[in-house]
């Protein structure tokens, strides 16, 4: 099969796509025919180096990815040759084939494409066991996320907004701001021209938020504590900023928050496949209705691997950037 392969940690220009042998299937495994595999920041980390796929995964890039079953092992219940499934991975997106635990696996939602299914499974599980498993959002509630406009952000919106939250965002252009809004933000801040803190207890009655979800880290910590509510829950997710910050603990005591952070790569697999049932359970059927989208900005050809990193790298995308064997 053919795979995109890290030739040397670095830049984008380091990507090649190469002949390489088809994975093996374990007995709790399927094989799937990849359709479509889309980027995460992850996969830029993996590339320089930084970033390393759990022992025993694929050495390929590729977090989730949707496709045809075309393989099963022996202990596979659930699953048969050729169903449409997407799936989240610990590595080898990137390629014509993967074997993933059969618990990582879900069917592709009805109504939306077997190549538009890619873009859902690193989203839904990230922000389902973060906003709803762990913290807990509830309808009538308040909710940030920053980076509203990322792949994360545009799921993040429609999601809370489906279960009944009031929804702030935070993102770096009118455009973005402006996108967040179509898909149901109802305050959109510009960070480079607005103080979101200060904005956000103006619209809450200087209340703040009840939860927040961070990619941004060391830069935001005590400006994301100022803003939350009391009983507030703060979810980081990624250090964009950096990864050391200096808080104030008091307000944290007076005020009751709980600060929370956690990834999804190196979780056991019967922590995912909890998850996914989670996922199944409470995302799917939004989907399905139509209230919750894929947001695809570009599709790219594998060969063009490169070009699509330096795309992810730029911040320039609204949604989720795909790759297509």
């Amino acid at each position: 099969m053919k795979a995109v392969v890290i030739t040397s940690e670095g830049g984008p220009e380091v990507l090649r796509i190469q002949e390489v042998g088809d994975p093996e299937i374990k007995e709790d495994e399927v094989l799937i025919r990849v359709s479509a595999s889309a980027l995460n920041l992850g996969d830029t980390y993996q590339r320089q180096g930084l970033y390393p796929p759990p022992p025993g995964s694929s050495t390929y890039l590729g977090l989730e990815c949707s496709g045809v079953v075309e393989a099963i092992g022996k202990n596979v219940s659930r699953w048969r040759i050729g169903d449409q499934v997407c799936a989240l991975l610990s590595g080898g997106g990137y390629a014509e084939k993967v074997a993933v635990p059969e618990g990582q696996v879900l069917p592709v939602p009805p109504g939306i494409s077997v190549t538009d299914a890619a873009s859902l499974p690193e989203v839904a599980c990230t922000v389902w066991s973060t906003v709803f498993m762990m913290s807990r959002l509830s309808a009538g509630e308040t909710f940030l996320v920053h980076g509203g406009s990322s792949g994360i952000g545009t799921f993040a919106i429609q999601i809370a907004k489906y279960h009944g939250a009031r929804v702030f965002v935070t993102a770096g252009s009118q455009e973005k701001l402006a996108a967040c809004k179509d898909l149901g933000a109802d305050v959109c801040i510009n960070y480079k021209t607005e103080d979101f803190v200060a904005r956000v207890k103006e619209e809450t009655e200087q209340k703040g938020v009840d939860v927040i979800l961070d990619c941004v880290g060391a830069s935001y910590l005590q400006r994301n504590l100022d803003c939350l509510n009391f009983d507030g829950r703060l979810f980081i997710i990624g250090f964009l900023s950096g990864v050391a910050a200096q808080v104030d603990l008091r307000g944290l005591l007076a005020k009751r928050l709980t600060v929370q952070a956690a990834g999804l790569r190196y979780r056991s697999p019967e922590n995912k496949a909890a998850i996914m049932k989670e996922v199944e359970q409470n995302v799917w059927p939004a989907v399905a209705e139509g209230k919750v989208k894929p947001v695809v900005y570009k599709c790219f050809s594998l060969s063009e691997a490169v070009e699509a990193h330096w795309l992810i790298e730029s911040s320039k995308h609204i949604g989720k950037i795909l790759l297509l064997p």
